[in-house]
Parts: structure tokens; sequence; C-alpha cells
């Protein structure tokens, strides 16, 4: 077998991910296991590079590509779903230290891979904090929404929405249109050939720099009070 360029996703990985779609049973992945490892070493490789270019820019936590890495195998206890694994290649890098907030993902599936960052469950407390934040004053976030490089990157802002004016907040707010999100992503997607181009590595890693103003702003937002102190 001809391994690839470490900066590349291989075809082969994403030809696993569409046979496991076809045949996603125990008996088919357990007689393709070596198949398997040998695939899952060619991504846990790429997020080692892949992380080594988020550390140039940001703190992480996570130790290793291996451990940024999701299990394939489905938790299947409470879905109706009983397919026993993912059809995807997926992982979490976390930002060091509680002083930064927001979160990097990766996913690379055949037909749907995306790079995506944000707060994909917010709690209650940090959901009214980032609302007083940009009621007071949304011209901040607006700013880098409008940007050049989140434009281009992102498109816009994604999210599940309120179909209502959240609690304790007026309909004639300048900002509700900001105020509605329940949760705050940047989510951008690539094709495969994309994804199998040699400058994939590079590219994902200028989709997670370019997060750094959103997750900056949104770092302060969380982490200080109103006189900029620590909270």
């Amino acid at each position: 077998m001809s391994y690839p360029k470490q900066n590349a996703i291989p075809k082969s990985s994403l030809e696993f991910l569409s046979k496991l779609r076809e045949n996603n049973n125990r008996e088919w992945f357990n007689a393709n296991k070596e198949v398997y490892q040998v695939q899952l070493a060619f991504i846990e490789s790429f997020a080692d590079l892949l992380l080594a270019q988020l550390q140039i820019h940001d703190l992480i936590e996570t130790p290793s590509g291996k451990k940024s890495l999701q299990r394939i195998y489905r938790d299947t206890r409470f879905s109706t779903n009983k397919t026993p694994y993912k059809t995807n290649w997926s992982g979490r890098f976390t930002r060091a230290t509680a002083q930064r907030r927001g979160g990097y993902y990766y996913h690379i599936e055949p037909g749907n891979s995306f790079i995506a960052g944000g707060f994909w469950s917010p709690d209650a407390q940090d959901i009214r904090r980032i609302r007083d934040d940009i009621s007071f004053d949304p011209a901040p976030l607006r700013k880098i929404l409008a940007s050049e490089s989140f434009v281009n990157t992102f498109g816009m802002l994604r999210g599940e929405l309120l179909k209502t004016t959240p609690k304790g907040f007026d309909t004639s707010d300048e900002a509700i249109d900001l105020l509605r999100y329940k949760q705050y992503l940047l989510i951008r997607r690539f094709r495969d050939d994309e994804v199998l181009a040699s400058d994939f590595l590079e590219e994902a890693s200028l989709t997670f720099r370019n997060m750094r103003p959103f997750f900056d702003y949104m770092s302060e937002v969380l982490t200080t009070d109103h006189d900029g102190l620590a909270i």
C-alpha cells in the first residue's frame, strides 16, 4: 500500500467510510479491522499535524492528534438508529485554561466534510452573559461577522435559533437577530476533492485561525466583568 503525504487525507480513508456506510454491521467491520486501523493511522497523523499548526497561534490542551479523535463506535443505547459505527472521522481540540473559550472541531465524511468551532451548547449563565453584552453593544460582534476573513471563510454565523424573543429582552432590540441564537457556530464545508487536495492541512489550519477574532471576543465576554476584571 502506498502511503500518502502527511498533510493529505488519503482517498482510501474516504473510500473506507463509504464502504462502512454500505456495510454498517459488526461482521463486516471485524473482517476489515486491519483496513480500519491503517486508515485510522492516516487520520491520526493528519490530526497531529493539524494540532501542531493550531499550537502556532493558540494554546491547546489536547495532547495529541490521536487524543483528539472521537471513537468510531456509536452509543446506540438511547438512539433509534442502531447502526454500530459512525461513518466519519471526527475530533475536537480543546483550548487551554478557563480564559480561552470556544472549541475546534473537524469532521471528515464523504460528501459532508467540514471544519467547525464555537459554542455548541452554552449553559444558561454563559448564554445570558453573551446576550447581555450583545444587547449592550452589538457593534464589536457585528464588526467581526462582517469582516472579510470571516465572510470569506464562514459566510455567516450558524446555530439553532429561538423562535421567540429571549426572556428578559425586547423585540425592538437592535440586536434581536443575534440575541435569538442558542448556539454560536462557525462552519466551513469542504468538497471531497478539497479534502483530498495537498493543501487541505493548510486550509483547515487557516479556517481555525480565522475563528480567533470571534473566540477572543467571546472569551472576553465570558471571563471578565464590565470593568475588564477576571470573574
